[in-house]
């Protein structure tokens, strides 16, 4: 087990890793921006230095910095987080170089599973479904048009890099096709210097259904069964659950055996999130792998009572995982909200501020994973998030009613935050009787 890690990360996901530590007596390096100076969670970790300016390119995008601090911080091993540099095979790759364990997975894996084109063609190999189209990259509009013909419309255009939504337009005729591939490839080119395009059929009202994963390096690997995030905007989830609540149990078996089946064929180490879309007769259809962890992982640990942070720590560190599949059950239902500083009533537009009233929900089944506090600021440098409301009950209809009750608790003024859209969302009759896919917000909630 290592005795130090460098934590190349900010804000609540830092300090779930800071106490995930602290309990298995682990030391704790934490890198800021000089946005962040003064930021309640630097003071738990053992050591914090400053890399940079606000700008996160400058900072939390800073190879050099960040390795510069691994090696001045003499830690062995840096756990990325999410976002920003968590899946960047090329940092993975610097880590390895430097002799520090890159807690995620080998970069290997990572580049092959991060371009989507080759995750496609991983998983047609593992047998597991995949949507129709493109054999890989799409260079030609005639190429373009004509395979769309051929499986037919509506159809979308996706990046084979990055993700978060950017990079993907649907195109419902052979005029939006021409202009979807230009503006996909451009946004594409943009946010990650890669272009290129594949071509998908678009499902059409899916649902969006993650399966959670752990491998060590042994190759043993487990599953730690499903997430639904069907509910979300322009491809950011907003509200996460588990179970899904209109998988019946052979379809979750099967769903859950496609994943560890992606994986093995991957030949993955540590923690991943693999990808689907659900249609409205119960097939699934694989899109992609996230080879980090998730935002949404507290759905998965309240309903299982497993610590994701922990055995991604212990399987870094060497330790074999010393369960079985039989050993990982699923009890009750757990709902995330996620706390955005967004106005609603204002197309969701960033809403940084000072905080100066701050009050947490509480009560039966109810967590909390926020590094904010009263007086602190919200800066409009980095994600908007600001906290995740977990709460797990017994049932469904339970734990609607506790999140709803711990929503109005909690307070954050006088900034805008996402609260009162998930209190619409978690009221609406689409949402109570399982009648949602993956447009519900943009098709049904009014503010």
């Amino acid at each position: 087990m290592f005795s130090k890690i460098l934590i190349a990360n900010r804000g609540e996901i830092a300090l779930r890793i800071i106490r995930a530590c602290r309990e298995l007596g682990i030391g704790t390096v934490v890198v800021y921006s000089e946005a962040d100076k003064g930021s309640y969670y630097l003071e738990l970790a053992d050591e914090a230095i400053c890399i940079g300016p606000a700008k996160p390119a400058l900072s939390y995008l800073n190879i050099p910095a960040i390795i510069s601090a691994a090696e001045v911080a003499d830690v062995e091993a840096i756990h990325p987080g999410y976002g920003f540099l968590a899946e960047n095979a090329h940092f993975a790759e610097i880590c390895r170089d430097c002799g520090i364990v890159f807690i995620g997975p080998r970069p290997e894996s990572m580049k092959m599973l991060g371009d989507k084109v080759a995750a496609r063609k991983l998983a047609k190999e593992a047998h597991v479904p995949v949507v129709p189209g493109s054999e890989g990259q799409i260079k030609d509009e005639n190429e373009a048009i004509k395979l769309a013909n051929k499986i037919g419309y509506p159809v979308i255009v996706k990046a084979a890099a990055g993700g978060g939504g950017r990079g993907m337009r649907v195109a419902h005729n052979d005029i939006t096709l021409r202009n979807a591939m230009a503006t996909a490839s451009a946004e594409a080119e943009a946010a990650f210097k890669d272009g290129t395009i594949y071509l998908e059929k678009y499902i059409v009202e899916p649902r969006h259904v993650e399966v959670q994963v752990m491998a060590d390096k042994a190759g043993n690997t487990l599953h730690f069964f499903e997430r639904d995030c069907s509910i979300q905007r322009r491809h950011q989830k907003l509200i996460e659950e588990s179970p899904c609540p209109v998988l019946d149990e052979h379809t979750r078996e099967e769903l859950c055996k496609a994943a560890l089946k992606v994986i093995k064929e991957a030949k993955y180490e540590n923690a991943a999130t693999v990808e689907f879309l659900l249609d409205k007769n119960k097939n699934f259809y694989f899109i992609e792998v996230n080879t980090r962890i998730q935002v949404e992982h507290p759905v998965t640990e309240m309903v299982t009572g497993r610590d994701l942070i922990k055995m991604q720590l212990t399987v870094a560190g060497g330790q074999n995982i010393n369960l079985k599949q039989r050993d990982i059950t699923h009890t009750g239902v757990a709902i995330e909200c996620r706390i955005n500083a967004e106005d609603p009533a204002r197309n969701f537009a960033p809403n940084p501020g000072k905080i100066e009233r701050f009050i947490l929900p509480g009560g039966m089944g109810v967590r909390v994973d926020t590094h904010i506090f009263q007086g602190a600021t919200v800066t409009p440098y980095y994600d908007s998030m600001i906290a995740k409301l977990i709460v797990h009950r017994p049932t469904r209809d339970e734990a609607i009613t506790t999140m709803k009750r711990a929503l109005r608790e909690f307070k954050i003024e006088p900034i805008k935050t996402t609260i009162p859209a998930c209190e619409k969302i978690l009221s609406h009759s689409m949402y109570l009787q399982n009648k949602v896919d993956t447009s519900f917000i943009e098709q049904h909630l009014t503010l």
